[in-house]
Parts: C-alpha cells; structure tokens; sequence
C-alpha cells in the first residue's frame, strides 16, 4: 500500500461549505453596510481564510479596523450558522470508511478556523479524522508548508508515506511546497481548466477514483 496517511483540505473537497460561507459573508456585509456578494464571486474569493475572503469581498481601500470589525461580526454569525447548508459531497463518507477498513490514517487541514474546522468535522465525521486542523495564530496558512510538517510530525508519518487531496490552486501549492504527491478534485469550487493551469496533478472526478488512483 504506498501511503499510511491521508490528509484532505476541507471546504471544496470534502464539505461543500459555500452556501453557509456565502451567507454568512453577506450577513457581515450587510450589517456594515456594504453591498453583497453573489454565490460566484465567494468561490472565487475562497481558498486562503476567512480573512483574505472578506478582504476581496469588501470595496477597495477598507483600512484595517473595518477588516477587524467585518471579522468580529462573521466569526459570531459563522459559529451559530456553518452547518445550515453544509453538507458533504457525494461519495465521501463511503470513502473515508474505506479508507479506515484499509488502516489508513486520516486527517483534515485548512484554511478555515480552528475551531469551524473542529465544529464541522465532529459534526459530519464524528470519530473519523486522526487529527484536524484549521488556522492557529503562530502557523502559517497553506500553501505554506508549516501546518503539513506540524501535522506529519505530530502523527508520526514520513512525507513519502502521506498524500494531499484538495480542490484549489492552493492545494496543489501546498502539496508542492510540502513535498507531498497530491490527488485534485475537480467537484469543488474550482473549474478543471483553472486547476489544470494552475498545475493541478492527479485530478479525479469522484471520490472513489481517489483509491483507484493513490491506493492500488
């Protein structure tokens, strides 16, 4: 079997979380009286944290404090609000059980906050991940290396023995900058074109391709 561990980004991947996130940034928006944002253009400010999401969200040259209230208010609608439409994609719950019958170990690392990373996950995949983690102050964001090594050394898994799946320009940077093989999923919230240039590798098109891609 060639990997022990495999470690899933989160929104896009295995959660379609865009409903709930595109929601919630118009609720922040409109109590600060900006204009709101359509479905679309939220998939394309996604990727790189809720901060960097409301940074493209709101009008040019916004000064910090309101990026700082924007945040404040966000963060106290998104903890009451995130699994309102949430919901996983297709396929995934049949492939972590597999994944699991197989001994693989199984983790999620993101982007989102810590604690809606931890907030989704025990409420979608209760005792399924090895570890999840989402943004800590002090750790880099991805596609810095920093929460991938953190993660590795904390299960105790060699980087050759470890796989990336995401679904975002981002996660192949990550999987990149890790030194990680990397499996791209085209169901999430970028277009297989947009991937394919950005040097997405390995792309599947459902979750059971991932075992007959990175496990056979």
């Amino acid at each position: 079997m060639k990997y022990d561990l495999v470690i899933f980004d989160l929104d896009g991947t295995i959660l379609n979380t865009l409903e709930d996130l595109h929601d919630s940034l118009n609720y922040a928006l409109g109590r600060m009286g900006f204009p709101k944002r359509s479905l679309e253009e939220v998939r394309d400010f996604v990727g790189n944290g809720i901060r960097k999401l409301i940074e493209r969200a709101l009008p040019p040259g916004c000064d910090d404090k309101t990026i700082e209230e924007m945040l404040v208010i966000h963060r106290e609608y998104y903890r009451v609000h995130c699994a309102d439409k949430t919901r996983p994609y297709d396929g995934i719950l049949e492939l972590l059980a597999k994944l699991k019958q197989r001994g693989i170990r199984l983790a999620v690392l993101s982007n989102k906050p810590d604690y809606a990373v931890k907030i989704l996950c025990d409420r979608y995949f209760p005792g399924i991940f090895d570890k999840t983690y989402g943004f800590r102050e002090g750790i880099a964001r991805k596609p810095a290396p920093d929460a991938v090594f953190a993660l590795l050394e904390e299960l105790g898994v060699q980087r050759e023995r470890a796989v990336y799946v995401g679904d975002s320009e981002v996660d192949v940077q990550t999987a990149k900058n890790a030194g990680l093989d990397m499996v791209i999923v085209e169901w999430g919230f970028r277009k297989r074109e947009f991937l394919i240039a950005n040097g997405a590798l390995n792309l599947v098109s459902a979750p059971g391709e991932i075992l007959e891609r990175a496990f056979v």
